[in-house]
């Protein structure tokens, strides 16, 4: 290796997955890299990667998808995925050497990134980094664009959110509670349930998995019907729900997580219920709204320190825990934001 070249290591996306993802499809492989930006890249960072974030789309992207929003992974390359990073080398004016970033990155030590436009400039940093994979970061716009811009919640309403204690429904439910309705979510485990009832402040929450028939709990928990619904599982739920939506709800769809391993997706069999009951249901992509940024900042910053919001992280440690962290969420073994540490500074 030369004076400026380094050991670099990856997780290599090894091929196309069917069905449900296995560690053995990601394989943690040493590289070497240059810790300048080639000449011939103009606007380009390289950047010392700190934190990297799991989340339910990038199973997605180990498929071929077609007319999708974002890219397949490329086999034999590393995984790209949202993270914190620090710049190295820049040929692009407004990120200098020392700065830190968040946005898209490589499940990797060290990553060259050519296209700056998803990098977000890190200027507030008396909050955890790792809050920018996060609350602070993607999930957290998701959550906040996705319930105030689409649910336009109005005070007295009632919320349901599935995958209530991941990365976005925890933070759904809390800008619900602030916004004075009344919230439920639903999540996989005891302990889930009882982090979004004492932590989170959820006014009540239910394990989806002890309930054999969902209309009939959704019909307990909801004697009135519900508002507003974030989606975030599709399939058996939100045929559930639609049975139980008010009328003029809102359902904000920011995901299917029940679907993304199957292959051949589950019908819905409830969707007339949109017209008789004039829903409006609204699928959105957060990339849409990243012009608000800063706005949302404004807000969210000021209720951290307030300790007006809260926030649960699952932290794994090493590039060479990712593969695991991320298969993970998709048994539900996570409690809160999937994070990876790659390192600390």
């Amino acid at each position: 290796m030369g004076d400026d070249e380094v050991s670099n290591k990856q997780i290599i996306f090894k091929d196309y997955v069917k069905g449900f993802p296995k560690e053995s499809d990601m394989i943690l492989e040493s590289s070497t890299i240059k810790l300048k930006v080639p000449e011939d890249c103009n606007d380009a960072v390289l950047v010392k990667n700190l934190y990297l974030s799991c989340d339910p789309y990038m199973r997605n992207r180990m498929g071929i998808l077609e007319g999708s929003y974002i890219d397949s992974f490329t086999p034999g390359s590393a995984i790209k995925g949202y993270g914190v990073a620090r710049i190295v080398d820049s040929s692009y004016a407004n990120f200098k050497k020392g700065d830190l970033v968040w946005g898209l990155t490589g499940w990797e030590e060290y990553s060259l990134i050519k296209s700056t436009e998803g990098l977000f400039k890190i200027q507030h940093t008396d909050v955890p980094l790792s809050y920018y994979t996060g609350l602070l970061g993607m999930p957290g716009a998701t959550a906040y664009f996705g319930f105030y811009e689409i649910c336009s919640p109005k005070r007295g309403e009632t919320v349901f959110i599935s995958t209530a204690s991941g990365a976005v429904g925890q933070l759904v439910g809390q800008f619900a509670k602030l916004s004075g309705c009344y919230v439920i979510g639903s999540a996989g485990s005891k302990d889930k349930v009882d982090l979004l009832k004492n932590k989170f402040g959820f006014d009540d929450a239910f394990n989806y998995k002890d309930e054999p028939d969902l209309n009939a709990a959704l019909k307990r928990y909801f004697p009135n019907g519900i508002d507003i619904y974030f989606e975030n599982v599709g399939g058996k739920m939100l045929d559930a729900v639609l049975l139980n939506m008010r009328f003029h709800g809102r359902i904000s769809a920011c995901g299917m997580i029940s679907q993304y391993n199957l292959e051949e997706p589950e019908g819905v069999k409830n969707l007339f219920n949109v017209v008789t009951k004039r829903i409006r249901m609204e699928g959105f992509v957060v990339f849409d709204y990243y012009h608000l940024y800063s706005k949302f900042l404004d807000t969210v910053l000021p209720l951290i320190k307030e300790e007006k919001i809260t926030y649960v992280e699952d932290i794994a440690e090493g590039l060479e825990s990712a593969p695991s962290a991320l298969i993970g969420l998709f048994s539900g073994r996570n409690i809160g934001k999937q994070v990876v540490v790659v390192a600390r500074e």
